[in-house]
């Protein structure tokens, strides 16, 4: 099976290349790495040009956009992998193996859909783990308690966008959990969690980034709460405070 890694950037020069260089020690032959980028004016270019150069593998698209999702969307769109998956500009693979052993599961097990545990670090050191997401086997009803996957670590058979439809951009910050509950109810796809760490992700997130976007995202959650018909106010809180414990629990 391909699989396709997508990258939004914007001026990230500073952490594009460790992100690239991630995909690329993965022990994978037929990927895929799509980067779009949105018109970068640092040295986001200059990071990654020798990179290329020396891997035709690499797909590089520099344009306007209307943020991370519609970014997101055009990779989608221009991926020709049978399995979908994000790495932000920011964020590494836990380690070189994760993707094969990806991709292993869903020939083994014939799935649409695998996601696993997330590791929040910080920006420079990044053996400094400052939060840890730790999953659990989905179960439908968990979605009324707030529950969802690490969208990060979360990768999908391309068939699972064209029969739902990829990002919805009325969101600017919740665009990702408002995909994730459309997929999640879905009781006809197969999903399987890997119970180890898939993604490290840099701290410093344009959702917690002031309060402006803490309270905008809170507005964002509870109208794709609404819309998709899973729970109440009630789900936002348990939602947000579910996250508390991720302080607590480093690692395993």
């Amino acid at each position: 099976m391909k699989i396709s890694i997508i990258t939004a950037t914007f001026n990230r020069g500073h952490f594009i290349e460790s992100c690239i260089l991630s995909i690329l020690r993965q022990n994978v032959k037929n990927i895929e790495i799509i980067i779009i980028d949105g018109l970068s004016t640092d040295f986001t270019y200059e990071k990654i040009a020798p990179l290329l150069e020396k891997n035709n593998n690499i797909k590089f698209f520099s344009e306007k956009d209307m943020g991370i999702y519609d970014a997101l969307n055009k990779g989608v769109e221009k991926a020709s992998g049978d399995i979908i998956g994000f790495l932000h500009s920011d964020d590494i693979f836990y380690e070189k193996n994760i993707l094969n052993h990806i991709i292993n599961k869903f020939e083994v097990n014939d799935l649409d859909g695998i996601y696993g545990d997330l590791q929040y670090i910080d920006k420079i050191n990044t053996n400094k783990v400052l939060r840890y997401w730790q999953s659990c086997e989905f179960h439908k009803k968990l979605l009324k308690k707030g529950w969802t996957p690490p969208h990060p670590t979360m990768f999908l058979k391309k068939e699972i966008y064209k029969k739902h439809g990829k990002f919805d951009l009325q969101y600017k910050i919740s665009a990702d959990y408002d995909f994730m509950l459309r997929i999640l109810k879905d009781s006809s796809i197969k999903l399987n969690y890997i119970p180890k760490v898939i993604t490290r992700m840099r701290v410093g997130g344009i959702s917690n980034k002031n309060i402006k976007n803490i309270l905008l995202k809170t507005f964002e959650d509870y109208k794709a709460i609404r819309r998709n018909r899973i729970g109440s106010v009630g789900t936002l809180i348990r939602k947000n405070t579910s996250k508390i414990k991720q302080f607590i629990i480093k690692k395993v």
